[in-house]
């Protein structure tokens, strides 16, 4: 069964919706807008949670309702339930409808619909009974406190969910996706005499639970954390001051999402409040710099087969050897820049409207090997884990806490250092770039994206960096 006959079942069987009706009432009110849809949704979700050697939190939850969009030129007019029934649709329509007066008299095209499938169908929630997951959880519990006696606390958890989306545009056009999630997260706590630190490692991806829970798999989440956390236990503080800093691959391309990419999202750019508003077409990296915002790559945590408003993802270059070349569009803001939409609308839920939001964003590799650029560094930071961040969009100014960093000396790691807060500007921090490694990496499937109150999936990957310059906050000398 695909994803439109499953969506069919879901909202149309089950929930009792008539289908001529609907795609009636969404035409009616879609009518001399600019652009508008109604999104269903359908989604199960589990979380379970394991500390200090037993259960701490179970919760299961289902949940499913709607929202009615309509669009004139940059007015939105949006209203949702959770109540699937014609005359709660009918309510919204009431609601939505004022914005049209707004309309500019040409009607957005629809999306051009695809049969690509970048997961699977099924349900993860379903595929492993409540006691195997229980299980699992005490295994990592007890395989960590056996690998080391300086463990003082484990906090392992499995989350999954299970989303059934089908959209509806005026015209009869309707497109559907069934999309899979599932994670899991090792904490590990190690002690000497009054001294702790911790460690951390999570997995998952658009898939079922098997790919995570492989006894290989697990170990390995459990050894990484481990090791994350003895290596901090040795910790010395870090330096402050201007230095260069060697960015690891994978994970730490978080700052690259935090201090770029939301930047280069199309409604800060159509406002005018991002730090790249009015620079297409120029320099803005240091050469040898291309970033790519991809929702395509099957299985990924940030990738969907078509966007919240219906649109096929894809892979969208932001940035071509240090030129600023595009921005990530939803359907709204794409049309009133006179661009396409590259499938980057998104939505946390039913009860959320869409906006541009990033996919998978990873900067793609250069030439240089990991020992070289470090060889290249006669003191300085290399950062491979980071933990918090936060940033200003307007001004691209960021600071992030390094989560594991070592010392560079005179061409070598040195010790680990605790503390390390990188302080710049993303737009700033591009141009700084002087190497590139030739080791791109994804991250183990982790990320969650916040803005304007929305939480979304994501993924983001990078090479190894050099940076020079850039400010170090610590504690040390």
């Amino acid at each position: 069964m695909n994803a439109l006959s499953q969506t069919d079942d879901i909202f149309f069987n089950r929930a009792g919706l008539d289908r001529a009706a609907t795609e009636a009432q969404v035409n009616e009110v879609l009518g001399g807008a600019d652009d508008g849809e109604l999104f269903l949704e359908y989604r199960q979700s589990e979380a379970l949670s394991f500390d200090d050697g037993r259960l701490k939190s179970a919760a299961f939850d289902t949940s499913q309702g709607f929202g009615l969009r309509t669009v004139a030129g940059d007015a939105i007019g949006y209203a949702h339930s959770n109540e699937l029934s014609r005359e709660a649709i009918a309510r919204a329509a009431a609601t939505v409808r004022a914005v049209k007066s707004g309309h500019s008299g040409a009607a957005a095209p629809a999306p051009v619909g695809t049969n690509r499938h970048l997961y699977a169908d099924l349900n993860p929630l379903g595929l492993m009974p409540f006691e195997a997951k229980l299980k699992l959880l005490a295994d990592i519990d007890a395989y960590a406190r056996a690998k080391d006696g300086r463990v003082r606390q484990v906090m392992a958890s499995l989350t999954g969910e299970w989303q059934a989306v089908q959209i509806l545009r005026a015209g009869g056009q309707r497109l559907a996706d069934i999309r899979p999630l599932v994670r899991m997260n090792v904490s590990v706590v190690v002690g000497e005499g009054d001294r702790q630190e911790s460690g951390s490692f999570g997995t998952g991806g658009r898939f079922a639970y098997e790919r995570v829970i492989a006894p290989e798999r697990w170990r390995e989440a459990v050894d990484e954390a481990l090791r994350q956390a003895l290596v901090n236990l040795g910790s010395v503080p870090a330096p402050a001051g201007e230095m260069a800093v060697v960015l690891g691959p994978g994970w730490p391309g978080i700052l690259l999402h935090e201090a770029i990419g939301h930047g280069l999202e199309g409604d800060f750019n159509r406002k005018k409040t991002s730090a790249f508003a009015g620079l297409m077409g120029q320099m803005v990296a240091a050469p040898g710099v291309t970033v790519v915002d991809d929702g395509t790559i099957a299985d990924r945590r940030g990738s969907l087969s078509i966007d919240d408003e219906g649109t096929p993802t894809s892979r969208t270059v932001l940035i071509e050897d240090g030129r600023l070349v595009g921005f990530m569009q939803d359907r709204q803001n794409a049309r009133l820049m006179g661009m396409a939409p590259t499938g980057n609308g998104r939505r946390q839920s039913f009860a959320h409207h869409p906006m541009p939001r990033m996919t998978n964003t990873i900067m793609l590799p250069g030439s240089r090997s990991k020992d070289e650029i470090i060889r290249g560094v006669k003191r300085g930071l290399y950062a491979v884990n980071f933990g918090g961040g936060q940033v200003d969009i307007t001004s691209g100014k960021f600071v992030f806490s390094a989560s594991e960093a070592y010392l560079i000396e005179d061409g070598r790691i040195g010790p680990a250092v605790k503390g390390a807060m990188l302080i710049g500007n993303g737009p700033d921090a591009l141009t700084k770039v002087r190497m590139i490694g030739d080791d791109t990496s994804l991250d183990p499937g982790v990320g969650t994206c916040g803005k304007d109150g929305q939480g979304v999936p994501v993924g983001v990957g990078q090479p190894t960096l050099l940076l020079d310059n850039l400010t170090v906050g610590g504690t040390g000398g």
